[in-house]
């Protein structure tokens, strides 16, 4: 049988937080544990669990089925054939990994969810900012109900409710979970990047055609993002030359400004994006 694609904590490293499309691709991994049956729960570091303990988690999941997981931008749930819905939050270092059971465990590896077949589903952290909750079905409407619509199906009128009352500036804005829940530092610099907006805008500055914009910006580099399962460093994008010694606009070869903006180190155009 083959087995789902395998993330490690290197590849986070390289790619940075993970973001709405690596947390689609989690999705997917867990797809391969859909039907099968937790035959045991080993928790080798607690530091991961959320409002459970190691007990309670077994207790809970244990002789339980997976059923179809789901996404709302950075949490993942995975609903069982009771009442248990497993949340997943990556935090900046999380993965998801369905492997065999004789491959040799990671040093990161947190919790292991013995399947049948000879399979586990391993959560794998280095940094253990976030981690795992075991609710109850309510719980799990609740907590995703505290979110902002999913960046993946945004639409004009999400959009408009979102920007027209905040004066926040409008990275700050795309970054709020409540406002617009998946996206994160990378996605929101190229998303401005490709609206022609600067990140210090004020949101509720911006124009309807601004705002059309970051709307086009946001469905196209998602769908490219999702397809890859991360945010692709690529020279044509903002992701492939920000890291750069000398980085440079993909669009003008204008040299990129970076400084911190809404608290996160910012990327921009000054010719594509002039200041406010």
């Amino acid at each position: 049988m083959g087995v789902a694609a395998r993330r490690t904590v290197a590849d986070l490293v390289v790619r940075r937080v993970p973001e709405l499309p690596d947390v689609e691709g989690y999705r997917r991994v867990l797809r391969g544990a859909r039907g099968r049956t937790i035959r045991s729960v080993t928790v080798r570091d607690a530091g991961v669990l959320r409002g459970v303990s190691a007990a309670g988690l077994e207790r809970g999941l244990r002789g339980r089925r997976f059923r179809e997981p789901y996404r709302h931008g950075k949490w993942l749930l995975a609903p069982t054939d009771g009442e248990q819905v497993l949340a997943f939050h990556f935090g900046m270092t999380g993965a998801l990994v369905l492997s065999r059971s004789d491959e040799p465990p990671h040093p990161y590896d947190r919790v292991v969810l013995a399947l049948g077949d000879d399979l586990e589903l391993r959560y794998r952290d280095q940094r253990k900012l976030k981690g795992l909750r075991l609710e109850d079905r309510a719980s799990a409407r609740r907590l995703v109900a505290r979110l902002g619509p999913d960046a993946a199906d945004l639409t004009r009128q999400d959009l408009t409710a979102v920007l027209e009352h905040r004066r926040a500036r409008i990275k700050a804005v795309l970054l709020d979970q409540s406002a617009v829940a998946g996206l994160g530092n990378l996605l929101a610099d190229e998303i401005l990047w490709r609206a022609r907006v600067h990140p210090a805008r004020r949101a509720s500055d911006l124009t309807s055609a601004e705002g059309d914009r970051v709307l086009a910006g946001t469905r196209r580099v998602l769908r490219t993002a999702v397809r890859d399962g991360r945010v692709p460093p690529r020279r044509s994008w903002l992701t492939g030359r920000r890291d750069r010694v000398h980085p440079d606009c993909p669009r003008c070869a204008t040299p990129l400004r970076h400084r911190a903006v809404a608290g996160r180190s910012t990327y921009w155009c000054p010719h594509c994006q002039p200041e406010p």
